[in-house]
């Protein structure tokens, strides 16, 4: 058969290059305390870039994990099979110690440095993220019941990645999930009707439903239900220590939106065996800790999506022409791609900022804790609200190319709406600013102690602060407040990233930054900044020196 045309104008695979390739990455390693792990996070972040990888992540996401509720014999089993590839992406991100690996090695900058391969491996595959997360976030909540954080921690920290169902403790490595959300609840946890009844040997048996169990082929689970003395955490093992199967009975997978190659499922407990965690009826406060290091790779994984869809906009452009010209050359493309860098730099270098807080944080800096807790609130708000806008964007810059699923850009698309939602959405997120503000006095102090690093250095910075300020005059009625929850989370967030733009990043991001974001010189889409933005440096600095 003779070819009927010659392919051109089309970009080249884009494949062999290094996700660490981002210098507002490697800066805030070294700024932060976590220099010293600069070189493993180019190791993952080229291998996160390899044909390999890249490969592994199209196949975990087009073979979705299956459940099996019986077995040929109709034994109950409750198993869910995956894809090879999925094993082999949770084996490189456990290996990495992406998981909990900083709680048992106790080095200063180990949760940054966490991050950044965090963010580096998240732009592979995203949906694997999820119980790798998950187990790094159960640790500290573990460890409000000593003698089970004894014998469990060791193992969540554990570098090995041990796929399958037997008792935990005999395993050289366990990942963790958590069962809050019910149908009639939701984000509502305390409207959780989940029973749990003292067994008389220190076990309780649950009764109920979980609506969400994100990887439910997870080796424990932090599980929330009611007791005599109210909502309690409890810890449940997939496989009891006798070796028989819990009673978590699978009732389906959810068929969601994106996130396809991990499963999510309904769940029944008939009696299921649990040990509790924390003091009982203080369930919420004791699984709180889990809630925020959740939201904490929230903010990263949705600063890691907009730098994967940068970095596809900008090879596209470069290789296309249009109109008689290169593509990436155009005035208007160049301004949505320095748009879209802009974008991508600012949820960067706050999610290293917020990442550093928790190191400082568990070393006893109150300063820095009271930092994370507002911080963590406003920007899971608002940069996970931007990753779904920004996805929009840099598929839209591929144009049709960006639409069929071998660009990779529809899983990025699908991706950023869930990080918006996980760990609560929007309005959830908003309260819970309004909650640090009027409750927490500590976490505002802080908060101003941080931008005014930045005093002086840009007027419109400066203005914004000061808008800000009269914006928090307006919380003494809670129907007011509530009404201006959201635009407090955005604001706060936005005057947050100009001032560790101007601080930390090139006057011309900055600048760029402080002239639309804060000074009001942009439209309502991408691809607005002000006319007189020195684009060149900004797009300079977003592009990838090692792709093709």
């Amino acid at each position: 058969m003779s070819a009927t045309h010659e392919v051109f104008n089309q970009a080249p695979p884009l494949t062999g290059f290094s996700t660490a390739d981002d210098p507002a990455l490697l800066e805030a390693l070294h700024r932060d305390g976590g220099g010293w792990g600069e070189a493993e996070v180019r190791a993952l972040g080229e291998r996160a870039g390899s044909q390999e990888v890249q490969d592994w992540a199209r196949m975990a996401e087009a073979t979705p994990p299956v459940l099996r509720t019986h077995d040929r014999y109709g034994h109950r089993i409750d198993e869910v099979d995956f894809h090879p590839a999925w094993h082999h992406l949770m084996a490189a991100a456990v290996e990495s110690g992406q998981h909990a690996a900083p709680w048992a090695e106790a080095r200063a900058g180990g949760h940054l440095v966490r991050a950044a391969k965090f963010y580096v491996w998240a732009q592979a595959e995203p949906g694997h993220g999820c119980p790798i997360s998950m187990t790094y976030a159960a640790v500290p909540a573990l460890r409000a019941q000593p003698e089970l954080a004894a014998h469990y921690e060791p193992l969540l920290a554990s570098r090995t990645y041990d796929y399958g169902l037997r008792p935990p403790l005999g395993k050289r490595g366990l990942i963790a999930g958590m069962s809050m959300t019910e149908k009639q609840g939701g984000s509502d946890v305390r409207a959780n009707t989940t029973t749990a009844v003292p067994a008389g040997d220190g076990t309780y048996v649950l009764t109920g439903h979980k609506w969400f169990t994100s990887a439910p082929m997870s080796d424990v689970f932090l599980v929330l239900a009611q007791t005599d003395a109210g909502l309690t955490c409890f810890l449940m093992p997939r496989v009891l220590p006798d070796g028989t199967r819990n009673a978590m009975r699978l009732q389906r997978l959810k068929d969601k939106l994106g996130n396809r190659s991990n499963a999510s499922a309904e769940i029944e407990y008939e009696q299921a065996v649990a040990w509790p965690v924390g003091e009982p009826g203080r369930g919420v406060r004791t699984i709180v800790e889990m809630v925020n290091m959740t939201r904490l790779d929230c903010v990263i994984g949705s600063a890691a999506g907009m730098r994967a869809g940068l970095r596809q906009a900008l090879h596209h452009a470069r290789h296309r022409r249009a109109f008689g010209a290169e593509l990436a050359g155009q005035p208007l493309m160049r301004n949505v791609l320095a748009d879209l860098a802009v974008e991508s730099e600012a949820a960067t270098v706050l999610a290293m900022r917020l990442a550093a807080a928790l190191d400082r944080s568990e070393a006893g800096d109150a300063q820095e804790a009271a930092l994370r807790r507002i911080g963590l609130a406003a920007g899971k708000y608002w940069v996970c609200k931007r990753g779904s806008a920004h996805a929009a964007e840099a598929l839209e810059c591929l144009g049709g190319n960006g639409y069929v699923e071998e660009s990779g850009m529809p899983r990025i698309y699908r991706e950023a709406p869930l990080l918006s939602i996980w760990e609560g959405s929007g309005n959830v997120a908003a309260l819970d600013v309004l909650r640090a503000l009027t409750r927490e006095p500590a976490a505002l102090e802080a908060y101003f102690a941080e931008i005014g690093e930045a005093a002086g250095a840009d007027a419109r910075l400066d203005a914004a602060a000061g808008r800000l300020r009269k914006l928090l005059g307006s919380l003494d009625d809670p129907y007011r407040a509530q009404l201006l929850a959201r635009r407090l989370a955005e604001q706060l967030t936005l005057v947050l990233q100009g001032s560790l733009l101007v601080r930390h990043s090139p006057p011309a991001v900055a600048d760029a930054f402080c002239a639309s974001r804060l000074g009001g010189d942009w439209g309502r889409a991408f691809g607005t900044l002000p006319p007189d933005t020195d684009l060149a440096p900004v797009l300079d600095r977003a592009l990838p020196k090692d792709t093709p």
